[in-house]
């Protein structure tokens, strides 16, 4: 007869509950990413007019169908944002950064392999036009992660049924406002899909840098704005 050690199989009984929500939220974050960067990279290579609806959207419904597991990031830099706001813990947040770069870099050989390029060149900026880029992706990236912690973190609005609109909304506008300077990505997830797609071009890596720094900037915004919400 197999024998068992209290002590031992309550530590192992307590390792297999947090990492079954552990594993979910990752698998979540990891989907949803890559769903979000296929539509990018598919609508962009394809070149229609509609690519900021079509991603905008894409967001929207990954956003309601992950966000009451994993809250629904998909985004190195909200993650960031949701860190300095106290929302996630250091090594969960770095497991959702892995998996949201991890998403991005199988839907760009997706699309690679199915979907036949446009005439489009790769977003490649440089000189004025990339201190101009590197603008717009901190100020964007910013209110990206500004509104989703606002709408779907502040004790206010426990329980809305708008937040995945609103965060799909944002990214919309920015790519319909930008898109055509900076490329319009605000996540870093997606800078690394178009790379590997070749919709951007490697030097475009350094978007990295002010979209970290935005979701820095969004959460430290956030706990000042609202102090009482902890």
């Amino acid at each position: 007869m197999a024998t068992t050690i209290p002590g031992i199989a309550t530590a192992t009984d307590a390792a297999k509950a947090h990492l079954q929500p552990s594993a979910r939220k990752l698998a979540v974050e990891f989907i949803g990413t890559f769903f979000l960067v296929l539509t990018v990279d598919a609508s962009v290579r394809t070149g229609t007019v509609l690519a900021p609806v079509a991603i905008g959207a894409a967001l929207m419904v990954m956003v309601y169908a992950g966000g009451h597991i994993s809250g629904g990031h998909y985004n190195p830099a909200v993650t960031v944002a949701a860190l300095v706001r106290n929302r996630i813990r250091e090594g969960e947040a770095i497991g959702y950064c892995i998996a949201q770069l991890l998403g991005g870099v199988p839907a760009a050989l997706v699309v690679r392999a199915t979907v036949s390029p446009s005439q489009l060149h790769p977003v490649a900026p440089h000189g004025h036009a990339m201190v101009s880029a590197l603008i717009l992706e901190l100020l964007y990236t910013f209110a990206l992660a500004y509104v989703v912690l606002n709408v779907a973190t502040s004790k206010d609005h426990p329980d809305n049924s708008f937040y995945g609109l609103a965060i799909g909304f944002t990214v919309m506008v920015g790519a319909a406002a930008v898109g055509g300077i900076s490329g319009g990505a605000f996540n870093p997830a997606v800078v690394l899909g178009a790379g590997v797609m070749g919709l951007f071009a490697w030097s475009t890596l350094i978007y990295l840098i002010p979209q970290l720094i935005a979701g820095v900037a969004a959460g430290l915004v956030f706990r000042a704005v609202n102090p009482d919400d902890r």
